[in-house]
This record gives C-alpha cells, structure tokens and sequence, in this order.
C-alpha cells in the first residue's frame, strides 16, 4: 500500500492527478444491488404507510405528506410520493395528489405549494406550487387508463398554466424563473435569490424545464379529451420553450446548462442540483450530453462524492454539508434522494448505466444504515463522510424515537430497481 501512495502523491505533484479527488470508487455487483433493493424494499414495504394521510377537512381525498418533521402536504414531495405509489402498482395516491390541488385552484389559476387541513398554507406571499401538476395528472391517468375522470377539473389545468406565464414567464427569452428561490423547492440553491432582500431573478433550468414537461402533458391531456386546437397550441408553446432552453442556457464552451441573471443576460456560472434538470427531457444532444456529464457530475471534483452525488459542486465557494433545516433546508452540497433520483434519469438517458448503479449501491447502503438504526431515514446526509444532517436526532417523537423524514427517499427503490434489473423510472411524457 506504501508503494501505492507515494505513486498517488507523485502523480498530484506532476500535476496528472489532483489531491481533491477521491480515490477510485467501489462498483456494485448484480448480486450486491439486488440484495440492496431487496432490503430497501421490505424496509419500504413497512414505512411507506406513514406518508399517507386519511381524508381531512380542507383536504378531501387521502393526502401525502414527508412524515416525520413535516405534517403538510407539499407540492413536489406528493408528486415524487406519488409517483413512487405509481411505479410500485397504487397509482391512485399520485391521483388523489392532483385532487387535492386542484381543489385549491383559484380564480386566477393559482395554486398554493402547501397545503393542510385547514386550507392553503400560505408563506412567501403567493408561494404558487411547482410545475407538477400536469404531469402528474397524465402519469396517474396513463396508468389507470382512465382520462376521463379530469374533464370536470380539465379548464383549471389550463388556468393554473396561464397563471404560471402570468407570473413566472419572460416574455423577452421565453424562459421561466422563479418568483424568490425559494419556491424553486431546493430551499438555499445559491444558483438562485433564495433571500427576500436579493432581488436578482434568474431564468432557471429547472422550472423552464419543470414547465417544458407540463406544456408536453397538458397538449397530451388535451387530445385525450378532444380538445385538439389545445392540443396543437400546448405542443407548439413547449417547442418553443424547448428551442430557448438550449438557445439562452446552454453554455457550450463549458458543456453546462446555467442559469442566465434576466437583467444582464449573463451566466450565472454557480454548478448546482438544478442545472442537471435539462437531462431529464434529454435537452442536449447525446454527445453535449455525455460531455456534460463526465465534466460535471460523474466528476469527483464537483459533483461526485463517495457516497452519491452532491447537490452543489465541491468547486463552489460556499458548499457546505451544514445540519439546516430552519428556515430553510440546506441544498448547498448535502446530498438528497430526489436530486439523485434525477441525476439516475439523465445517467441512464446518456448511457451511463454504470455510473447510476454505483451511485444506487453507495447512496442506499447509507439510507439503510439509517433504517436499521433508526427506521426512518434523514433528508439530507453529508457529501463528504455520509452521515444523515437535518432533522437533527434531537428531533423525536411522543414515544421518544427519532421522527426522521420519509418522502421522496421511497424513490431509492426505483433508482435500485433500474440499476439492478433494468426497470428504469424515466417520468416520461407520453402517451
């Protein structure tokens, strides 16, 4: 092993390695994933109850929440629940999701992003929900074959998009930003204005996306239902939306979508969680996109760490793995289940089939020691040595236990799945 070391610290001082990269990583056999997803499975079996909520005042049809620290319902959360339920034969809670939100559409198309049961929990001003409804909506039905049951609710779909562009669209790039960045879902992603006082606006590459793939079900939900002059326009409005997206934030210098400041129309050169989005509507073409992702996430000096892939690049000035989860979670480097589940969309897209299963072996042996000890899991975990950040163990329950967090870390088994037996979750919009 000394020989080893002194070749390691030979090659950093020539300059043909660099001392922040992490030594070579394990990969995962068939038979160690498999036995991964088969744990994780009956884990899940067991726990996946809690984040189902029966029927209740305001909200009236079974409802989603995180568990654990969070009792609301939440707009992103409910959909990756959601679609978890979907993948795994119950599609009918993705469903009473849509339900639920659509009940709380506006006159004007808004929505809020979190709910109770005593109405629309109402933070940050107009806190409108994220770009899922749609999708959401033609996913459930898609898999219950069944459209018919949103016809009633079909012109408020249409509202809540006309809403978005009311208020969340830049007519000059055609793109989408976020009202405050904080609505964007990842809490302090500092490739955006997450503080009340910054009054940049960015155009962002999650939402523009986010919103491509709403565009794209709604023209869907509209020709299932007859409605094919809707059909024709939603499918012309993301075409466009598609052509900007590559035209404004691809940086091809660097290989990398960024989001673009609106006011000077400048890159806002920050590597975070949110760039990688585009992937999942596979954006770039296939060798721009291999390129990006060998630069940027399979890349131990930004995105890869050992234990998954991070939130924000190691190379960024203020990644952080710190323990937040008030007044906002910290998406600052920390590694999350739902960013992952992502990056797994846009590996295997790009045929980097390996890659995924390396990062389903590494990130779900972490979730599981939390299960075995704890049996729950944590939010977050450390980029760095893998321990589980917010809610913080103090956290517990009437009972004593740690209350944990529950919510999109079920979609682990689908990334397990893909990478152990070929049973890809790719969110696809189609019909």
């Amino acid at each position: 092993m000394k020989k080893y070391g002194l070749i390691f610290l030979i090659l950093i001082n020539m300059g043909i390695l660099s001392s922040a990269a992490t030594p070579p990583q394990k990969y995962y056999s068939h038979k160690e994933l498999e036995s991964i997803l088969t744990e994780i499975s009956a884990r899940y079996e067991k726990i996946s109850p809690r984040v189902i909520q029966p029927a209740e005042g305001y909200l009236k049809y079974p409802y989603l929440i995180p568990a654990g620290y969070y009792k609301q319902m939440w707009d992103w959360d409910g959909y990756f629940i959601g679609y978890y339920f979907l993948t795994h034969g119950k599609p009918e809670y993705l469903k009473y999701w849509a339900l639920n939100l659509l009940e709380g559409v506006d006159d004007d198309g808004y929505v809020s992003g979190c709910a109770t049961t005593k109405g629309p929990r109402v933070i940050f001003g107009k806190f409108s929900m994220k770009p899922f409804l749609s999708q959401g909506v033609l996913l459930t039905s898609g898999a219950r074959g069944d459209y018919e049951w949103i016809r009633p609710y079909y012109d408020k779909l249409c509202k809540v998009l006309d809403y978005r562009d009311s208020t969340q669209l830049d007519k000059k790039y055609g793109l989408y930003y976020w009202e405050t960045g904080f609505q964007s879902g990842a809490d302090n992603n500092v490739a955006l204005n997450y503080f009340e006082g910054d009054k940049r606006s960015f155009l962002a590459c999650d939402c523009s996306t986010m919103q491509l793939r709403e565009l794209s079900a709604q023209a869907i939900i509209a020709r299932k239902l007859g409605c094919a002059e809707d059909a024709q326009k939603y499918e012309n409005k993301a075409s466009v939306l598609r052509a900007a997206i590559n035209k404004y934030l691809w940086c091809d210098k660097d290989k990398m979508y960024y989001n673009v400041d609106r006011e000077t129309g400048d890159f806002y050169k920050r590597v975070s969680y949110s760039c990688f989005w585009p992937l999942v509507e596979k954006l770039p073409g296939r060798e721009d996109g291999r390129e990006m992702i060998k630069r940027h996430l399979i890349n131990p000096e930004e995105m890869k760490s050992e234990f998954g892939f991070r939130s924000l690049s190691l190379k960024d000035p203020d990644y952080n793995n710190k323990n937040i989860i008030v007044p906002f979670s910290n998406w600052q480097g920390p590694l999350w289940v739902v960013a992952n589940f992502i990056y797994s969309i846009g590996l295997h897209e790009y045929g980097f089939d390996k890659e995924a299963g390396w990062m389903a072996g590494a990130f779900g042996n972490v979730l599981l020691d939390d299960l075995r000890q704890f049996d729950t899991m944590h939010e977050s975990y450390h980029a760095d040595n893998g321990t589980g950040l917010a809610p913080a163990q103090s956290y517990v329950g009437k009972d004593g236990k740690f209350i944990g967090f529950i919510s999109w870390n079920l979609c682990m088994q689908n990334i397990l799945e893909g990478a152990a037996e070929g049973n890809w979750s790719l969110m696809e919009i189609t019909e």
